[in-house]
C-alpha cells in the first residue's frame, strides 16, 4: 500500500495545493506567505484523503 499511497499522494496533494493557490488568489490575498500556506496547507491534508483512497481502492 506504501507506494500507492505515495502515489496518490503527488496526485492529491498538487490538486489541493492548486485548489489552494486558487482560493487564495480570489480572496485577493497575494503575498508568498498567503501562497505558500495554501500549498502547505495542500500537502498536509492530502495525507490522510490519499490514506482514505488507498484504503478503499484495496478494498480494506
Amino acid at each position: 500500500m506504501s507506494w500507492l499511497l505515495f502515489t496518490l499522494h503527488l496526485f492529491i496533494g498538487a490538486t489541493l495545493a492548486g485548489v489552494g493557490i486558487v482560493v487564495v488568489l480570489v480572496a485577493g490575498l497575494t503575498g508568498a506567505a498567503w501562497l505558500w500556506a495554501a500549498v502547505l496547507a495542500g500537502l498536509v491534508l492530502a495525507f490522510p484523503v490519499a490514506w482514505i483512497v488507498a484504503r478503499a481502492m484495496q478494498g480494506d
